[in-house]
């Protein structure tokens, strides 16, 4: 620990400290306030924030518009952090990232965006790309002093972590509990063990770093009043329905993250397609979804477009 930083916490604990640091260091934890769709909840660090929904369900979508919300200086509406995109399913596209990017510039002014300002905000978005759980475990075990190095050369540091999918490598690591006893030069994936080691070592990081952690997870989801094999499946569904997860308009999900994920999580919520239409819009590329909140539980749900320009709340 730096000298400095000890004088610091040895005068915060000895109670010198006058009005003018007090009102700085609550500033820096206030609550994120992001745009819609994540305007319901305020949102602090160390909070883990988890994005349930199907494959696709513009999970991703409302992660990126969450990433330049913090990327942005604050009088382009932003929060002036770096982000760090840890990309578990390999399919992020930052062409995409790109144009919401520009967008959201050029609302703020002329039709034409400044460079030097994206330059900036490219470099405050961190992306890491992962392929399996051993990837992702030592991304994590070394993510203290790339996030340190970071700070030192852009100066300001990373208060947002993402990752997108955490249920990625569930069911490599679910098959490589069934491989032979001959294949015994590799260590063998246990689930409660990685999720354990995921979760142990993002907790570490956030001694050190603290920041809002948001994740994505594909689910698969059935209709509990379809009739389909129900006769079949009727007993299966009993003993599996401590596992199951439902919302007020009769969705359902099999939760497969192990426990030591699920009590991490500290807020929730729910994304799946919406039946009806976006409605009228001089956007042809749009899709409508609904969004709810399960934790904390709001009562009512949000109804979101992706467009073209990014995510959107319809009233």
């Amino acid at each position: 620990m730096k000298e400095k930083e000890r004088e610091e916490i040895e005068k915060w604990i000895e109670g010198d400290e006058s009005g003018a640091e007090m009102l700085s260091r609550v500033s820096s934890v206030r609550p994120f306030v992001f745009p819609p769709p994540l305007h319901r909840v305020p949102l602090r660090v160390g909070n883990v924030l988890e994005l349930v929904g199907p494959s696709p369900s513009a999970k991703t979508q409302i992660l990126i518009n969450a990433a330049i919300t913090s990327v942005l200086p604050k009088p382009y509406g932003g929060l002036d952090h770096l982000v760090l995109f840890l990309d578990l399913d390999c399919r992020f596209d930052i062409t995409r990232f790109s144009q919401l990017l520009i967008h959201r510039i050029t609302q703020h002014g002329t039709d034409s965006y400044d460079q030097a300002l994206y330059h900036l905000c490219m470099a405050r978005f961190l992306y890491v790309r992962c392929y399996d759980s051993f990837e992702f475990l030592h991304t994590l075990r070394t993510l203290h002093c790339r996030l340190e190095k970071e700070k030192e050369v852009q100066g300001v540091g990373v208060h947002v972590l993402m990752i997108d999918s955490i249920g990625a490598f569930h069911w490599m690591d679910r098959a490589s509990m069934f491989l032979s006893q001959r294949e015994t030069s590799k260590k063998k994936l246990f689930l409660q063990t990685v999720s354990e080691a995921v979760v142990q070592n993002i907790k570490k990081l956030l001694q050190v770093h603290p920041m809002l952690i948001m994740a994505t997870k594909s689910v698969i989801f059935g209709n509990r009043y379809s009739t389909a094999s129900n006769e079949v499946k009727g007993n299966m569904e009993e003993r599996c329905s401590k596992n199951m997860t439902r919302n007020h308009q009769n969705f359902q999900y099999r939760e497969y993250m192990p426990s030591v994920w699920q009590s991490f999580v500290t807020h929730r919520i729910l994304v799946h397609s919406s039946d009806e239409h976006p409605g009228t819009t001089n956007h042809q590329n749009s899709s409508a979804y609904l969004l709810e909140w399960l934790l904390p539980k709001l009562s009512f749900p949000d109804r979101i477009v992706v467009k073209d320009a990014g995510v959107f709340v319809q009233s």
